[in-house]
């Protein structure tokens, strides 16, 4: 299709996002191959591409000699607007093939503010919007990523959804949709899903039928066809190191919002954090092999020529041989452009050995921490077990040892909480101030607070949780302003980045909303709905106006979705998609929450129950190993590390 698309690439903001051809991409032959899917990350080029659940599934997949992956992205309004003009349907940025002649497209949620743009997807890949239209010619539309664990609000617009990990799942459904086209399409669409949907591991919503209550609540959601199972549960990879992907990261042509070559170096989170979804869906923990780590490293950089590489994990500090996997990274490309870095640092897990293994290149960026919660009694109601007097004395440390600004992260509208407890963030930055001026000597100590709005999320302690409306997080982040500023000396050291709670409700309404949720997606799209995720593109308005004519015919509304407290006996939409998580243990957590008791770290503690390890058949892996990052030889001062493919390294 490019012939169609490259006359209107000049007409467009930042065209080099649709042309394809980038490092490590790959092409494919269509004819020589019998499984084809189309991947999505349904947001713009500069934040898809980095995305390391696509680039994953995108590698594995075209490893295999008769499949085909192609990858697609939300394309920007203007291009929509374009696309439409000229009859040029969605197509893939490899190939730049029409998305609609996959058999197979597959979109990952990081966020369910992404559902708007997987209808403007479907719409240009001439896709019927609803699974219910679509005939045998069309591609499986599949759902994963964060966002699967509750897909009933889109429902209506996929066939599929895969909970948990990727990886094997995915080679799993092609081997399916092999033997089916091998077979002749026996059935049609139908049996295909069946087939998909029989294996336990793979939710298909028109096999199951939701009964509401008179008041609005679910009475029960139960399959419709005989050869669906009750439950559908999340797929768990336990054994990274035979899973060492991307072998072969895609390099970027436009700017990107992580211009780095990054590293899982494990999966899953115990820390127990009440609000986390990604904590709670991800367990058991799973660790790269500090081998396993190097490899990938000495590899991703060969194969792409970044200056930077990202450490990744829910809390990357807390990999059992981290302090021996930082070392030997250090050790070994010191002297080269070769940085590290980690994401925000727990800090209890922090150490002033390990920043100076990570800055040893001469990379001293600043460091970043999340309390979460402004006070004491609040960081016990999201068991986030991190005093005041662990974060003066940690950043007091980095200051006297050369760092000059941190930032904090933090959360608004938790529950139980008061405007005291966000003033509360207040007096953490200006002791930080303090400490940072006293252990350093000087003056230029910067803090910077960040907030965000919090949203209860499905599979967590706090799924039952009312949700703060926007009024009164607008009101204590005002506050929270005033009291920056109280103190001139101190306050204009103190910034201050926030986000209104408007975003978050919505966000709220699609994480817990029912299927009843998906007419108010479509309303919001046709009235003009993209990119929700982007605050100059997000309308609250919009949204606002589109739940009150969808849902209050209906006897709910959007209070009724996000600001109403569940009790225990409630059926969750979500309930009949099984994370391993207990729900009995998730609720009483819940009830621990409130009473602000605190709940240990089950990685170095006898297990509580939670129900994962045996409901997956799975269980924790625990550190240290003893072995050694491998070669741990260093690459030598002056000698690039970089793609021969780049001129100048």
């Amino acid at each position: 299709m490019f012939a169609q698309l490259e006359p209107l690439l000049p007409q467009v903001s930042k065209p080099v996002q649709y042309v394809g051809g980038e490092l490590n991409a790959t092409t494919k032959d269509w004819e020589a191959t019998c499984v084809r899917w189309c991947l999505m990350y349904p947001d713009a080029y500069e934040v898809g591409l980095p995305n390391q659940g696509v680039m994953i599934l995108y590698e594995i997949l075209n490893e295999q000699e008769d499949v085909l992956a192609e990858r697609t992205y939300a394309v920007w309004p203007d291009m929509e607007a374009l696309m439409r003009e000229h009859d040029v349907p969605q197509f893939t940025v490899d190939a730049h093939r029409p998305v609609g002649d996959f058999d197979l497209f597959g979109v990952s949620f990081a966020t369910e503010l992404g559902y708007t743009n997987l209808l403007t997807a479907l719409d240009l890949a001439k896709i019927p919007l609803h699974a219910a239209d679509r005939t045998d010619e069309h591609p499986i539309v599949v759902s994963g990523g964060h966002a699967a664990f509750n897909p009933e609000p889109i429902a209506d617009f996929i066939d599929c959804a895969v909970l948990g990990d990727g990886e094997e799942a995915v080679l799993e459904i092609t081997d399916i949709v092999r033997r089916w086209k091998n077979e002749g399409s026996p059935g049609g669409r139908r049996e295909i899903l069946l087939r998909l949907a029989e294996t336990g591991g793979v939710y298909v919503p028109q096999f199951y039928d939701v009964e509401y209550l008179p008041d609005g609540r679910i009475q029960r959601v139960v399959p419709n066809a005989d050869r669906v199972p009750y439950r559908v549960f999340k797929r768990t990879t336990m054994d990274l190191d035979e899973w060492p992907y991307p072998k072969q990261p895609l390099v970027p042509l436009a700017e990107s919002v992580h211009e780095r070559m990054s590293v899982e170096i494990f999966r899953g989170c115990t820390r127990g954090c009440r609000f986390c979804q990604a904590g709670m869906i991800t367990r058991p923990v799973r660790e790269r092999s500090i081998e396993g780590i190097g490899a990938m490293v000495e590899r991703g950089l060969a194969a792409t020529g970044f200056e930077e590489v990202g450490l990744l994990s829910l809390s990357s500090a807390d990999h059992s041989e981290i302090a021996e996997v930082t070392k030997g990274l250090a050790d070994r490309y010191e002297g080269t452009n070769t940085g590290l870095s980690l994401p925000s640092t727990r800090v209890d897990a922090f150490n002033i050995d390990l920043a100076n293994e990570l800055s040893r290149n001469g990379r001293r960026s600043g460091l970043t921490f999340a309390p979460e919660g402004g006070s004491e009694r609040l960081r016990r109601v999201i068991n986030k077990m991190v005093s005041e007097e662990d974060l003066i004395r940690t950043v007091s440390a980095a200051f006297s040892n050369g760092w000059r600004q941190v930032k904090l992260y933090f959360m608004c509208g938790l529950p139980t909480e008061t405007d005291e407890d966000v003033l509360q963030i207040a007096e953490m930055a200006k002791n930080v101030i303090r400490a940072g001026r006293e252990a350093s000597g000087r003056k230029d100590i910067r803090c910077t607070i960040s907030i965000g709005g919090f949203v209860p999320k499905p599979h967590t302690p706090f799924q039952w949780a009312a949700q703060c409306d926007p009024d009164t997080v607008d009101s204590r982040l005002r506050k929270l302003r005033e009291a920056v500023n109280s103190d001139r000396k101190l306050g204009r050291n103190i910034g201050m980045r926030y986000h209104d709670g408007k975003p978050s409700l919505i966000e709220g309404l699609l994480s817990r909303g029912d299927r009843r949720i998906g007419r108010v997606v479509e309303r919001v799209w046709r009235e003009g709905g993209r990119f929700d995720g982007w605050s100059e593109h997000f309308s609250y308005e919009r949204w606002i106006s589109a739940a009150a004519a969808e849902l209050e015919p209906l006897g709910v509304d959007l209070a009724w979705f996000t600001t109403r407290e569940r009790d225990e006996n409630e059926v969750l939409p979500w309930d009949h998609l099984d994370s391993g998580l207990d729900k009995e243990w998730l609720w009483s957590d819940w009830q621990d929450a409130l009473d602000e008791h605190e709940q240990d770290d089950c990685r170095w503690t006898p297990c509580f129950d939670c129900g994962v390890c045996p409901a997956m058949n799975t269980d924790i892996q625990v550190g240290p190993t003893g072995r050694k990052l491998l070669p741990i030889s260093p690459v030598g001062k002056g000698s690039p590390v970089s793609n021969p493919a780049f001129s100048g390294g």
